[in-house]
């Protein structure tokens, strides 16, 4: 494939971006005019404690699953093989956590920043100020690179370098974030979840068709030796076995879904208990429905390169290029669907990104700012919390 061939994203494809771009803007500006109008702490970081469950679990699964998970478990699974999926058995498990035990507590304690907690548990003012200062570093830096993995992956398609997609983006992020609070997060993140299932159902269902069917599919990863699960070696050296991927999973997912500030903001953001637990809960079959799909198509990009692996012929710079170049072989003559693919990383990216800035701007007002300027009303700490 040519550069030019690449960088062949049609006026539809735009469009199709743009298009996720504006609604993700016109929610914001909903919420802004809506309601409250967001003119309070409690409406912008808390979205007035009114969220139902179903919401709130699409906000949760879209905070987590970044454009990392889009881009990254494919390319795993083209490489390594099928192993890894076996981490969404752990993985399930850590929400389940969440929902029973540590959700609840913090949803009785009405926290809005969860480093309260540690302040009221240890009775040290310096616990909790290190533990805030700890969590917007830890974010800062994450929200780097939620945002350069798909604007890499944009400028593998497009002519766009990689500076103008991340302020664009980034941009937008910062938007609809800061005009619509909690609420506008919580409903662009529900958008941005549909879209990114869309994306990777059309991906999936093109490809497969492409490479001659499932059964087909199937047979070309086996004969390609990426058929491969429990893996019960106990071996520490291997890359994947059954213990390292369930035990380590688990692991991993158990403080975003338990302890995250992120996590917790929306946890209180629902109307009742029941309904934050449901949400939490909702978790692991969709978590389930996210990673398997990721999963299938690593599958599908290793059937459709079989012979010509875009790695060796060096096409591609990284793996996680792979996907984006796929997509665009794959729907070269079908307009708008690799702008769905692009909008469906962005979503994951976006609707990571926008949590991370709400909760930044909770946590920087909460345990930095509100201990010294106590006295500032409700509406001029809704103000502050906005500017930040």
């Amino acid at each position: 494939m040519t550069t030019s061939d690449l960088h062949n994203f049609h006026a539809a494809d735009y469009a199709v971006f743009g298009g996720m771009l504006l609604v993700s803007m016109g929610i914001g500006i909903y919420h802004a005019c809506a309601g409250g109008k967001q003119k309070s702490t409690k409406d912008f970081l808390m979205a007035n404690q009114s969220m139902r469950s179903l919401p709130v679990a699409l906000s949760v699964l879209a905070s987590f699953f970044s454009a990392s998970t889009l881009l990254g478990t494919p390319a795993e699974i083209y490489e390594y093989g099928t192993q890894y999926w076996i981490s969404v058995f752990g993985a399930m498990l850590a929400p389940v956590t969440g929902s029973l035990l540590f959700g609840p507590m913090f949803f009785k304690l009405k926290v809005v920043s969860v480093f309260q907690y540690l302040e009221e548990r240890f009775q040290s003012k310096s616990v909790r100020l290190f533990g805030a200062l700890i969590f917007l570093v830890k974010t800062i830096i994450g929200m780097g690179i939620v945002l350069y993995g798909p604007s890499t992956a944009l400028s593998a398609v497009t002519t766009f370098p990689e500076w103008a997609v991340i302020l664009v983006v980034g941009g937008v992020c910062t938007f609809y974030t800061t005009i619509g609070g909690l609420k506008a997060v919580i409903w662009t993140d529900v958008f941005q979840t549909l879209v990114m299932l869309a994306g990777m159902l059309a991906v999936i269902i093109k490809g497969a068709i492409e490479v001659g069917g499932g059964y087909e599919l199937w047979n070309i990863a086996d004969r390609g030796k990426r058929i491969e699960f429990f893996r019960f070696d106990l071996d520490p050296h291997e890359r994947h076995t059954f213990w390292a991927l369930t035990i380590g999973s688990y692991f991993v997912w158990l403080a975003p879904y338990t302890v995250d500030q992120q996590m917790v903001q929306r946890f209180s953001s629902a109307r009742s208990l029941k309904d934050a637990k449901t949400a939490l809960l909702l978790n692991v079959p969709f978590m389930f429905i996210l990673i398997t799909l990721c999963s299938f198509t690593g599958l599908v990009m290793f059937a459709f390169y079989a012979d010509c692996d875009p790695l060796k012929t060096h096409e591609v710079e990284n793996p996680n290029q792979l996907l984006p170049l796929f997509v665009v072989e794959l729907f070269r003559d079908v307009p708008g669907i690799p702008g769905l693919f692009v909008a469906c990383l962005f979503s994951g990216a976006m609707s990571s990104i926008s949590s991370m800035l709400n909760s930044l701007s909770a946590v920087t007002w909460e345990d930095f700012l509100k201990l010294k300027f106590y006295k500032v009303s409700d509406e001029r700490a809704t103000f502050v919390t906005k500017c930040l």
